[in-house]
């Protein structure tokens, strides 16, 4: 068995694994504003708490941590969504876990699991997008993650879309995640429609799917979805893949979301090449591709 960690940045969700990729059991939760101002300890207490009762249940290998951001060896070099840099977490759990521990990229990860069981398996080309706090990429060649060299690359939420746009948390400004991720989704409908941030993701949805013709709902969602097709019909310019796959919390939304931006592509004429067919395909994994991906070789 393996332990897989998928840290977020407003949840932390651990996996345990088996050597089928599948998940046997899972916990997880949100990470309360309290408990972001001290970061590095609340992450590591929970980390370090669950992982020694797993391993009282469980023969465990090694553990893998899904991390949004750049990761170099042991280290989070850099991570806009966390508020963390030069954080080497694996040195700090070590600590207290004799286990091996490793980490990569959370988007890297979950494209891995969705290229190995999910809903990329059948494809060798495609890119992979994660959109949750933020937006994180990865592209697949021949089934392998694309080799960027020293550094991971494939940062698509900071593509700049926007000249002068809205102020990112990486210090650019106009970046793709700040008009088209899902906290930016959520954040506009709440704006939108006056309500607090108490408000969740689930009833946000239900206000869209019982309100398909409310204007203050449709304006937002179609100003997303306008940003969205613009990245995703960047990406697959250069790219070209066979296939798009779209994870994190996008995935609870597909049913409202996805044919409209299918369609905006299309009928916008966005792509250089004609398709006859165009894939975009939510991740059939959901919100656990990271953990299965973090231990996934």
């Amino acid at each position: 068995m393996k332990i897989g960690i998928d840290l977020g940045g407003s949840h932390i969700a651990i996996g345990i694994i088996d050597n089928k990729n599948f998940i046997v059991e899972k916990i997880e939760k949100r990470l309360m504003s309290k408990e972001k101002k001290d970061i590095k300890n609340s992450i590591e207490s929970y980390i370090i708490k669950n992982i020694k009762e797993l391993i009282k249940k469980y023969k465990v290998t090694e553990v893998g941590i899904a991390v949004p951001g750049t990761i170099d060896g042991t280290e989070i070099v850099k991570s806009v969504n966390l508020g963390v840099e030069n954080y080497n977490i694996i040195q700090n759990l070590k600590k207290e876990i004799d286990l091996p521990i490793k980490i990569r990229n959370d988007a890297k990860c979950a494209a891995i699991a969705e290229c190995k069981i999910g809903a990329l398996k059948q494809y060798n080309r495609s890119v992979f997008l994660t959109l949750g706090t933020g937006i994180g990429g990865a592209v697949i060649i021949d089934g392998r993650l694309l080799d960027t060299g020293d550094l991971p690359g494939c940062e698509f939420g900071h593509m700049v879309i926007q000249r002068d746009g809205i102020n990112c948390n990486c210090g650019k400004k106009g970046c793709f995640e700040r008009y088209a991720s899902m906290k930016v989704l959520k954040s506009n409908l709440r704006k939108e429609l006056e309500l607090d941030e108490t408000t969740r993701g689930q009833e946000l949805l239900d206000m869209i799917r019982k309100n398909p013709d409310d204007e203050k709902i449709k304006s937002v969602v179609d100003e997303f979805i306008e940003y969205l097709s613009i990245g995703i019909s960047n990406l697959i310019n250069i790219f070209e893949p066979e296939a798009i796959g779209i994870g994190g919390s996008f995935v609870y939304f597909s049913d409202v979301l996805l044919d409209r931006l299918k369609q905006n592509i299309m009928e916008k004429r966005y792509l250089f090449n004609d398709r006859e067919e165009l894939i975009i395909v939510p991740a059939a994994l959901g919100n656990d591709a990271g953990i299965i991906g973090s231990v996934a070789h």
